[in-house]
């Protein structure tokens, strides 16, 4: 028998497993989906309820397929969502459904809380302002709109480690996914006491934070036989969904300089530090790693997500590659016309729920081409707005490029001309999982710790040659964005 990790990602649209081997080779892997529930409009939720169901399913069946291939599993790690909120009350049982990363209820919370924590503190200790998808304002909203709720919690739990307390029985938490609740002070990689006592809160009500190595528990009898694992398996707590990507595709804070860069529905650029250094205005996230250093993300909301839109209300039956031709066909700059990608307000650096898109500039010369086009750019170029922030703090030298609009070559030449960075791919398409099973075989003691674990299995990257580009239109375009945003005018 062989020993294999297995790591879980557990996403807003379902849980995914995989059984990743000491040489960080992938060896089998399983899926199960849940549904998303909007009871109101900004309201996002999910009962966890669903979230145990689908680990009942997906440990059941990877644990069958690793049997057929004479693997051992030596851990379990962790990942997923960051910033829900599971409420449990004193005998472990789950309050109400768990408002998730992307639920925009929280706006009084927020205020409620840098009224109370002035915003320039909250940054300079958590590395971030009150955000409306992070932890701590859900705990507040829920002691101003539901009191009754609030006073049955006794425990507070990310979604990753309500699944870690569901396999075990044991509470804890991980620096990576903790520094994403608005609560965790960033020097001491532990809960901020002073914020909870400004905010009247209970201390017991959060879990402890181990290393992201660290081993949460062990595997229930109940759980090994439902699912044929062995009864006693370590389960790691992992990391939150970005830094086990990270993870997994070697980025680690002891090798400065290289990043990554998500086109998925939103749009990520990940950068480890070294130093818990923060945006002084809170622009973009600063977060711990899980190797233990830190790292920078900025997010713009809807990148690959405003293709999938402007192809699905726009040019329904058209397929991605007839429009990027399309696109291609048509001069950098799009003619003048500009795309604002606010389709869902906008996160960094603007933190603005109410940021709408738009085309602007728009004439009768105009075709579809054109608005594909300005569409692929005002993505870059609102990744660019992440870009310059982040480079005064950390070093920036090449990106790894990840995500389904990462699969093409066009708009990684956008991109890349956009934001004058190499970029590269690797052949891993694993994301969090990979990253979670890594740190489970650091946990289960095959390596000593997480970075001999990178080096062991971080993936070649290869770099993409970006097509020779005419960018001056993007940088001209770039250096009146600001205006932009208020209203721009072609010819300004």
């Amino acid at each position: 028998m062989r020993p294999v990790s297995i790591g879980m990602d557990l996403g807003t649209s379902g849980l995914k497993a995989i059984g990743v081997t000491a040489e960080g080779q992938t060896v089998a892997e399983a899926s199960v989906s849940y549904p998303l529930l909007t009871p109101r409009p900004g309201w996002t939720e999910q009962n966890p309820s669903d979230w145990v169901e689908a680990a009942h399913r997906v440990l059941g069946g990877l644990a069958q397929k690793l049997r057929q291939g004479t693997w051992e599993p030596v851990a379990i790690g962790l990942s997923g969502q960051m910033h829900g909120a599971t409420f449990l009350d004193k005998q472990g049982e789950v309050v109400r459904p768990a408002p998730l990363w992307n639920d925009q209820r929280t706006a009084q919370a927020c205020a409620e809380i840098e009224a109370t924590v002035p915003r320039r503190d909250l940054i300079q200790r958590t590395g971030n302002p009150a955000v409306t998808g992070f932890q701590l304002p859900k705990l507040v909203w829920l002691r101003q709109a539901e009191p009754d709720h609030y006073a049955r919690t006794a425990h507070l739990l990310l979604p990753k480690d309500y699944l870690a307390y569901a396999l075990t029985g044991q509470m804890a938490t991980e620096p990576s996914d903790a520094s994403g609740t608005g609560i965790l002070n960033l020097g001491s990689q532990d809960w901020d006491t002073e914020i909870v006592q400004a905010l009247q809160l209970n201390p017991a009500l959060f879990p402890q934070v181990i290393p992201s190595h660290g081993v949460v528990g062990a595997l229930k009898a109940e759980w090994a036989q439902a699912t044929g694992l062995p009864q006693g398996l370590p389960v790691v707590a992992g990391a939150g969904d970005n830094a086990g990507a990270a993870i997994g595709l070697g980025l680690s804070s002891a090798r400065p300089g290289l990043g990554s860069l998500s086109l998925g529905t939103s749009g990520v650029i990940f950068m480890p530090t070294q130093q818990p250094t923060p945006d002084p205005e809170g622009r973009i996230h600063l977060f711990c790693h899980a190797d233990g250093g830190y790292h920078f993300l900025g997010v713009t909301l809807a990148a690959a997500g405003s293709l999938q839109w402007y192809r699905d209300k726009l040019a329904p039956g058209v397929g991605f590659e007839k429009l990027m031709q399309e696109a291609e066909s048509i001069a950098p700059g799009s003619d003048g016309v500009v795309f604002m990608p606010y389709l869902a307000g906008e996160r960094s650096p603007h933190l603005d729920p109410d940021l709408r898109g738009a085309w602007l500039g728009l004439s009768l010369a105009h075709g579809r081409g054109h608005l594909t086009r300005a569409l692929l750019e005002g993505v870059a170029l609102s990744l660019r707005d992440v870009l310059e922030v982040m480079k005064p703090l950390v070093r920036m030298d090449k990106l790894l490029a990840t995500g389904g609009g990462a699969r093409s070559d066009f708009w990684l030449s956008v991109v890349g001309g956009t934001l004058a960075l190499p970029l590269a791919r690797t052949a891993i398409e694993e994301g969090p999982a990979r990253g979670a099973a890594i740190l489970g075989l650091v946990g289960a003691g095959l390596y000593a710790n997480v970075a001999e674990a990178i080096r062991a299995t971080a993936p070649p990257d290869f770099e993409v040659g970006i097509a020779t580009l005419n960018t001056d239109p993007l940088q001209e375009r770039y250096r009146k964005g600001l205006r932009a945003v208020q209203g721009f005018k072609p010819g300004e």
